[in-house]
């Protein structure tokens, strides 16, 4: 059986609540459970009382070779539990990266917003020196007073 560390939503519409469980695979989101390992609340103002956790268990089930969800990865690196998954996945990120701008290409968005916000810093720059000419052109020479 492939068990997995995965997020269930609780709570009321517009009030999410989600609970961090270990499950089997093939089960849906908000399907059985296997054991309640924690909760997340991303709604609570308190940082401390935000992610709640049972580290031994979470640890456990790393060991037994679950897999946990991208989000529960997160919040398991939130809270200083490294685990290979996580490492495995930057590495495919840096290589994706490397190869990405190896191409020319940008690869996460905030190099994209960084280029656009150079474009138009170099557009801007380009027409205010059009600009510039154009009124100097436009300025006719004053004749010399004899």
């Amino acid at each position: 059986m492939a068990v997995k560390l995965r997020l269930t939503r609780m709570g009321r519409r517009h009030r999410p609540f989600f609970r961090i469980n270990a499950v089997d695979s093939r089960t849906p989101r908000d399907g059985r459970i296997i054991e309640k390992l924690g909760h997340y609340d991303p709604l609570e103002k308190d940082v401390t009382k935000q992610i709640v956790l049972i580290r031994e268990r979470v640890e456990f089930w790393l060991g037994q070779g679950a897999v946990p969800s991208d989000t529960v990865s997160e919040i398991l690196l939130r809270n200083g539990i490294k685990h290979k998954y996580a490492e495995e996945k930057a590495a495919r990120m840096a290589k994706a990266c490397k190869l990405a701008h190896a191409k020319g290409k940008l690869f996460t968005k905030t190099e994209r917003v960084l280029a656009e916000k150079k474009k138009a810093a170099e557009e801007a720059a380009a027409a205010a020196a059009a600009a510039e000419a154009k009124a100097a052109e436009a300025k006719p020479e004053a004749p010399a007073a004899s």
